[in-house]
């Protein structure tokens, strides 16, 4: 059934949602966005421009520009993970278990290249990944499903046979999308959020997931 393994990279390969929590409270908060006023929004899995041009919409700023804005957040995030990021528990023994398999393995990220980059170096997972797809090769990131067909086209393998893990509603919306087969990974205060009902699967981390049901019987298929 499956001939590749696509992963998404914030709050999946590395838990760096907290940095970007911190990089939108301290950067946005100082152009003065107050976050508790309405219309609120739920930043995970979203592109860091969608979420910009949504407070910027709502609540301009003067002097900088989105994308001066856009930046600042992305250098801030990437400095985090350079100096503090951390796999997610389970990763490394299940990259191991893909690639025994023979396996293809890609990453898909609404990130830009600058932290895919920064992430897989700081893991030392680089060598894993046989297509590396992010935000600034796409016309449109989750929830659209373009990103997860550029990695399956890049694998050479058709969507039907990727099996994904995502940890937001929007990457599970553009994953389903595109026709994949979604284990999501929900942070723990999301975890019985019905958004997330359209997964295939559903687990709290990586040694929950028992890879060699799923893969050895890929492998058999």
């Amino acid at each position: 059934m499956f001939q590749a393994v696509i992963f998404d990279m914030d709050g999946v390969l590395i838990d760096s949602e907290p940095l970007w929590h911190q990089a939108e409270q301290q950067i946005l908060g100082g152009l003065g966005v107050d976050f508790n006023q309405p219309p609120l929004l739920q930043s995970t899995g979203l592109t860091t421009a969608s979420v910009i041009a949504h407070w910027y919409q709502h609540q301009p700023w003067p002097e900088l520009t989105p994308a001066q804005v856009q930046q600042r957040i992305i250098d801030f995030v990437a400095s985090g993970v350079a100096s503090e990021g951390n796999a997610k528990t389970g990763l490394p023994a299940l990259l191991e278990a893909i690639a025994a398999q023979q396996l293809k393995i890609a990453v898909a990220t609404n990130s830009p290249k600058l932290l895919l980059d920064t992430t897989l170096q700081r893991l030392n997972i680089t060598h894993y990944f046989n297509a590396r797809c992010h935000i600034e090769l796409v016309k449109q990131g989750k929830p659209a499903p373009d990103i997860y067909l550029l990695a399956a086209e890049k694998l050479g393998v058709a969507p039907q046979h990727c099996l994904v893990f995502e940890d937001s509603s929007a990457g599970v919306t553009a994953a389903k999308a595109a026709g994949m087969t979604v284990v999501a990974i929900p942070a723990a205060h999301e975890w019985h959020h019905s958004k997330f009902d359209i997964a295939d699967h559903k687990i709290r981390c990586f040694t929950e997931f028992d890879y060699q049901h799923w893969l050895q019987a890929s492998a058999k298929e």
